[in-house]
């Protein structure tokens, strides 16, 4: 099965039922007699920008990222406004602290940008762990979000 079709299929089951993790996502195309491994699907679920929220009934289920055509620096400016808590630099590395369950999206939008002053990211439930290719590099990234955590608490 082509790509591009197997993810209309996938983006299509997110938004029919809850989804919460790669197994039900595999069944759920199984049932549509589709086939993959995981690691399509894992290599699907990172190119579709999906990540785990809650929805309204306050259960974990895949949703595919959209920020309604914002530029991803504003993105990242209203991810940072609305769920971080406090940055920690350590050596070549920011410890990001969130509200629950957001450090994902904020991940998400680090890597989606593929700024040069970051390596890499690691997400869990409510910490993102940004790590940059030299100490300077993560100091420039916790200035970012010092100046993003002053501004918020101005207004």
């Amino acid at each position: 099965m082509k790509k591009e079709l197997r993810q209309a299929k996938i983006e299509q089951l997110i938004n029919q039922r809850p989804l919460a993790n790669q197994e039900e996502l595999m069944a759920a195309l199984k049932e549509l007699g589709i086939s993959a491994t995981q690691a399509t699907i894992s290599r699907d679920i990172r190119e579709m920008q999906i990540v785990k929220q809650q929805d309204a009934q306050g259960n974990l289920r895949y949703m595919i990222f959209k920020a309604h055509n914002s530029s991803e620096q504003d993105k990242l400016n209203k991810a940072i406004y609305d769920s971080v808590t406090a940055v920690i630099l350590v050596e070549f590395m920011n410890v990001i602290h969130t509200t629950p369950r957001s450090a994902n999206v904020l991940a998400a939008i680090l890597d989606d940008l593929a700024l040069e002053d970051i390596a890499g990211t690691v997400a869990g439930f409510d910490t993102v762990v940004v790590i940059s290719p030299t100490r300077e590099s993560a100091m420039k990234i916790n200035t970012l979000f010092n100046e993003h955590l002053a501004h918020d608490e101005l207004t």
